[in-house]
């Protein structure tokens, strides 16, 4: 079993006092800053650009976890590997280029991960695995922050795990994003999530290391 780590997702933070924020969880022991970026396109919402990322850079030292939810995603990395992303994932439902885009990633010594919504089935990234460093499962459907978790997601992420041992590469991580709480944590990674993404359930809170220990106390592994 991976150690689980734990990225807030600065989508469901007080944009008003951003920088805040984030070095509040920073403090509170967050693995990650995860970073939303959607264009209105893609998925129904707007949110930030490359110019967020590069003003966020300097206030932590926690990597941060870019999550393209755009189209042509080939036509933005660039600058979101200037901008300083740490890791960068998109989705493979959003270009034709897939490989393409990995190599532009990890070319730039940026981890590179594909991103996958609920209903896209796991043979889309069975052939690109040598080139990944991390998948991530949508658990609802993106767009916005704060949306029930879809339970079929625990099936689908313990196949995911399982089609990784069977190709010789579990060093991959397993990410999951969207209604990852105390109540949902337990199932998702005993199937073998190893990275989550959690919102709401840490920015909603007025205590985030409280909020961080809760979703740890309820991992079935010590994190």
């Amino acid at each position: 079993m991976k150690r689980v780590q734990i990225a807030p997702s600065i989508l469901s933070a007080d944009f008003s006092k951003l920088g805040e924020e984030i070095k509040d969880v920073d403090f509170h022991g967050a693995d990650w800053i995860h970073v939303d970026v959607m264009d209105g396109h893609f998925v129904p919402n707007i949110t930030i650009g490359s110019l967020v990322v590069r003003a966020i850079r300097p206030l932590t030292k926690v990597p941060l976890d870019v999550h393209l939810m755009i189209a042509d995603p080939e036509k933005y990395v660039p600058e979101f590997i200037a901008a300083g992303a740490d890791m960068i994932s998109f989705h493979v439902e959003a270009t034709p280029h897939v490989q393409r885009i990995l190599h532009m990633i990890k070319s730039a010594n940026v981890r590179a991960a594909v991103a996958l919504t609920p209903a896209t089935p796991l043979s889309t990234v069975e052939h690109i695995l040598p080139d990944v460093d991390m998948i991530l499962l949508m658990t609802v459907n993106p767009g916005f922050g704060g949306q029930v978790f879809i339970p079929q997601m625990v099936e689908k992420t313990a196949a995911l795990r399982e089609l990784l041992i069977r190709k010789h590469a579990d060093h991959i991580d397993i990410e999951v994003d969207g209604g990852i709480a105390p109540e949902t944590v337990g199932a998702i990674v005993h199937a073998g999530a190893n990275l989550l993404v959690a919102g709401s359930s840490i920015f909603g809170k007025r205590d985030r290391k409280a909020a961080m220990e809760a979703l740890r106390v309820a991992c079935p592994v010590e994190i």
